[in-house]
Formats: C-alpha cells, sequence, structure tokens
C-alpha cells in the first residue's frame, strides 16, 4: 500500500481559522500552505467579505479570495449559539491551531475563552490577531492596518519630504501581522513538543508593523532622530535609489557597501570615485548623496534599461528594473521558482494565477492543493461528516436551524 504524499512540513497539523478579513487569515493560509489543514469557519449567511474583494471582475466574481482561501475547506458555524459552540468545541478537541482575529474578548464573551479551550485540549495553540494586541490600554479598540501603519510610525516613513504620508496600494499591516502569528503559531508548536502544552500567541498589526522598522527606535532614543519620508532612497544609505535611463523609464540601482560601490565605479568608467574622500566610505556617501545621485543620474541617463542592468549584473553591482505586474507574471526567475502559480477556480473554471508558497523547502515543499472554496459551507460535510462523524439528516437538521 503507497504512503500518503506528504503536503508539507505541517502534515498532519489541523488549523480551524474563526474571524474576517485579511490578518488571521493570512496567518493561516501560510499555515495551510505547509501543509496544514485549515477549517475555515464561516458564519452561516454572513459569508466572510474578501468573497468579494479583488478589483478584477469576470462573469461577476473577484478573486481576492481564490489566494486568499487557498488550502483551506470550507465550513459554516454560528458560534453564537449553544450547539455551534459545541461542535466548535469538538473541532478543538481534534485540532491543533485555533486562528481568530476578533476584537479582544469576543471569544471569551461566546464562553470561548483560551481556558475554555485548553480544558478540552491542553495541547492547543490560540493564534489571535488584533489591531493592538490582547492587552493595554488600546486592547479594545478595532484596528484596521492603515490605522496601525499610522500609528506605529510606519507610514510617517512613507512618501516624499514635505508631502503627506500616503499609504501603499495594499493592506502591509495585515501581510506582516499575518506572517508574524505564523512564525509564533511554528514557535508554540515546537514548544508543545516538549511540553505537550499549548499557548496564546498574541500578534498585534500595530507592533507587527512596528517589528519591521529596522533601527528608528534606537535612532531616536540615541540621537533625537526622527525618521521621515525619503521619497524614492533612504537617507544615509548610498547610492541606493531609482534612476532614468535613456528610453525616460527607471531602474533601481543599490551600492551603498564599499566594495560594491567600487565595482560600480569601475562599470560606470570612473574607478576614481571609489577613492574620492567624499564617496570613500559609507558615512561619506551618506553625507554626499545628492552630488552621488547626479553622478550616477548622468550616467544611467545616456543608457537603455538593459544596458544598464546587464553591464551592473556582470560587475557584481546590484541593479534591477521597476516592474508592474504585467512583467511581474512573465519574469524568467520567478517562474523558474514556482512563484507565479495556477490556482483552479471553480467558479469560473478555469486557472487564475497567483504567487507561490514561500519559502522554498528542499525536502518537505508546501503547496498548492486547492484554491479558495466556491461557496460557504461547501465542505461541511467533510468537517462534521467525516471528522466530527454527524451524519447526513443531523447535518441537514443543523442547516435548517441555523447553526451550519
Amino acid at each position: 500500500m503507497n504512503e500518503p504524499a506528504v503536503t508539507g512540513p505541517l502534515d498532519g497539523i489541523r488549523v480551524i481559522e474563526v474571524g474576517t478579513l485579511i490578518s488571521g487569515p493570512y496567518a493561516s493560509r501560510l499555515l495551510g500552505d505547509m501543509g496544514a489543514e485549515v477549517i475555515k469557519l464561516e458564519p452561516p449567511n454572513q459569508p466572510d467579505p474578501l468573497r468579494t474583494w479583488g478589483q478584477a471582475e469576470l462573469d461577476g466574481h473577484h478573486f481576492f479570495w481564490t489566494v486568499h482561501a487557498r488550502n483551506k475547506l470550507a465550513a459554516t458555524l454560528d458560534l453564537r449559539s449553544e450547539r455551534g459552540r459545541e461542535l466548535f468545541l469538538d473541532l478543538v478537541e481534534r485540532s491543533d491551531i485555533i486562528v481568530e482575529n476578533f476584537r479582544p474578548g469576543t471569544l471569551e464573551k461566546w464562553g470561548l475563552g483560551y481556558e475554555t479551550l485548553r480544558e478540552r485540549n491542553r495541547g492547543i495553540i490560540l493564534v489571535r490577531v488584533s489591531g493592538y494586541g490582547q492587552t493595554g490600554p488600546d486592547a479594545g479598540k478595532a484596528g484596521y492596518a492603515s490605522v496601525a501603519e499610522a500609528a506605529s510610525g510606519l507610514r510617517h516613513m512613507n512618501g516624499f519630504p514635505g508631502g503627506p504620508p500616503p499609504r501603499l496600494a495594499l493592506s502591509l499591516g495585515d501581510s506582516l501581522a499575518g506572517m508574524f502569528a505564523a512564525q509564533g503559531a511554528l514557535a508554540a508548536l515546537y514548544r508543545r513538543t516538549v511540553t505537550g502544552e499549548g499557548q496564546i500567541v498574541d500578534a498585534a498589526l500595530t507592533e507587527a508593523c512596528l517589528a519591521v522598522q529596522e533601527s528608528t527606535i534606537p535612532d531616536y532614543d540615541v540621537g533625537g532622530v526622527v525618521r521621515g519620508p525619503s521619497g524614492t532612497r533612504l537617507e544615509g544609505i548610498a547610492p541606493s535609489n531609482i534612476y532614468q535611463s535613456s528610453d525616460g523609464s527607471w531602474v533601481v540601482i543599490a551600492a551603498n557597501q564599499d566594495t560594491v560601490f567600487r565595482r560600480l565605479c569601475r562599470a560606470m568608467g570612473q574607478p576614481e570615485l571609489a577613492d574620492d574622500e567624499r564617496f570613500v566610505n559609507h558615512v561619506a556617501r551618506g553625507r554626499n548623496q545628492d552630488l552621488l545621485d547626479e553622478i550616477i543620474g548622468a550616467w544611467a541617463a545616456t543608457r537603455t534599461p538593459t544596458e544598464i542592468i546587464d553591464t551592473l549584473s556582470a560587475a557584481g553591482v546590484i541593479a534591477g528594473p521597476i516592474n508592474t505586474v504585467a512583467e511581474v507574471v512573465t519574469d524568467p526567475q520567478l517562474q523558474a521558482r514556482g512563484m507565479i502559480a495556477d490556482h483552479w477556480d471553480e467558479r469560473i473554471r478555469r486557472n487564475i494565477k497567483g504567487p507561490g508558497v514561500i519559502p522554498v523547502l528542499s525536502e518537505t515543499p508546501g503547496t498548492i492543493r486547492r484554491s479558495g472554496s466556491a461557496q460557504p459551507g461547501q465542505d461541511n460535510g467533510e468537517v462534521y461528516g467525516g471528522l466530527l462523524g454527524l451524519s447526513d439528516d443531523e447535518l441537514s437538521t443543523l442547516g435548517e436551524a441555523g447553526v451550519l
């Protein structure tokens, strides 16, 4: 008899996802990509709003959901009902991780706080994603990525000097919180192998945005530096900017490390710049950033993007184009790595391209086993019948009662 195929390093781990929109579901998607069985619970007749998100539309369908809900079974359950809570605890008993992104206190209000879950399964890991975390004076406030990016200081550094701080054209804070939540779940899983005990993973959108800000806090603490927006470059990191080519398009050139800067100077035919006291090291180049950008900009302006990138890449200098998604989906490197992956969308009966699974593991790589479900509750039979042993009649009765 053939052994079942391993779907990834988390094969055999079961995740129950409750909550809607982005951050919590993104965390469980990452776990699903690595092989976990993820059961997505939606309230009956209240589908996750992400089913209707996405800027493209075809036959009335949108496609945020196709990728975001991949590798998940779709089940419905009313956690506000007594029978729904009983079924939820039955699932907890057979699961490893619960992922939720309600406002803090919501599970407790329904009688499903961590201590209740732990009574049914001492090894259960509860991943909680919220705007501000489960404790502190702001814990009870609702939070979205846009506010978290702003409150954490991240948005203040975006944009151009003197202008308003714009947001990115995506919910970065949600993705960051989801990644940290998934990381915490993995750490908790490892710890459980030692102690047999579960724990709470508390991930906040604001803190996820704060965590990626490099040296902003020590720079302020030590020197009173309030880092602001710097447009297309980072202040004091030179050269690392975008430069316009002869056809009017832009390329990125990054050579702020001393050895790489020396290579750049040789590739531009100006090796003497590497020994110029204004550019001789990282600190000096940061102080003379404007002049350095002018020199590199003048060199780039006489060459096509291909000439610039080929010349610098051959010299060991980091350079690349500024791609739109149209170029991204045809990028040979991304395609070779499986990062432009097909997702079969049941609603329109065709493949939809989306991002592949990262990171790439050599022995147990993650996989895309299914795209987002076409309908809420379409896997109720597999979840409640196959996992909990409910009969078809019981499923029908629960559906009529609004529990499923």
